[in-house]
């Protein structure tokens, strides 16, 4: 018999007890996990805000109340508002569940609120891309794929699918490169399987490999980006000592330049980012 339960209320599950998930809101008949979004003043649907041209008058408002005042980290800023939740979903549920959720552009909605920013993003599909022998292969809302190297590919065709007009209507709007705009989202995806390995003592050069796997997927379905992420060992024996490099700089250091280079910025020495992950683990209350 099918596995009754929803195929993507094993992956909200498996997320449960991670430190860090930052998971979009689910609104359908079989999976229900929401928060209030008291202050919203407008839903906008992806495919819509990108037809009716608001993606550069939002991003205009975004910035100008929330900073920061330079174009390139305004831009990952922007797509870290909306993207965020639904690459962790699509990337840490691969990791921790063998299922990939299908992204859909007709289903990912985000709330824009009163205090000119956005709410948590919110999916109505609960579509998902699982393998023969997964418990709910027969389950309505599962799409069987024959292996995993396909598993990958059909999430990363609706994860493109899904990102494309955005990530299109901000590169002509601020004219951020899109190689840019797709290294962030590829970084991301890479460490969104990297957080939930180290956090539950897993092997990390596995979880990087499965990153890879579907950082090539992305790529072949469209994503564009000049380099990739790299996995950097910082502690050795250490079971989370080990932590990763971003392909492409997010510019954060051009809107806050006391700040400086990130601690995940291929542009810092790699001899000041050991230090500073070392000093991470032996005080913990220092990490972001």
């Amino acid at each position: 018999m099918a596995d009754e339960q929803a195929p993507l209320q094993a992956v909200i599950d498996a997320c449960r007890p991670l430190k860090f998930a930052p998971l979009p809101d689910v609104r359908t008949t079989s999976v229900q996990s929401a928060r209030e979004h008291p202050a919203t003043e407008h839903w906008y649907r992806t495919d819509l805000m990108v037809a009716e041209g608001a993606v550069g008058p939002l991003f205009n408002r975004l910035t100008a109340q929330h900073g920061p005042d330079h174009k390139l980290p305004g831009a990952t800023h922007f797509m870290r508002a909306l993207l965020r939740e639904p690459i962790f979903l699509v990337s840490a549920g691969i990791y921790l569940t063998g299922r990939a959720t299908l992204l859909d552009e007709r289903h990912l909605w985000f709330p824009w609120l009163s205090t000119s920013a956005f709410g948590a993003p919110t999916i109505t599909s609960t579509r998902m891309a699982v393998l023969p022998d997964d418990p709910a292969a027969g389950h309505p809302d599962a799409v069987v794929v024959p292996d995993e190297d396909a598993l990958n590919a059909i999430a990363a065709r609706h994860l493109v699918g899904a990102f494309s007009p955005i990530i299109d209507a901000l590169h002509e709007h601020t004219r951020v490169g899109l190689r840019t705009l797709w290294g962030w989202v590829l970084d991301t995806q890479h460490f969104y399987m990297l957080n939930p390995a180290r956090f539950l003592g897993r092997d990390a050069e596995d979880a990087w490999q499965r990153a890879g796997a579907l950082g090539e997927a992305l790529i072949e379905a469209g994503a564009v980006t000049r380099a990739r992420p790299r996995l950097f060992p910082f502690y050795e024996e250490h079971p989370r000592g080990t932590w990763a490099v971003r392909g492409t700089c997010c510019f954060d250091y051009k809107g806050d330049p006391e700040h400086g280079f990130c601690t995940t910025c291929p542009l810092k020495c790699d001899d000041d980012r050991r230090a500073e992950l070392q000093e991470w683990i032996r005080n913990p209350a220092l990490a972001p």
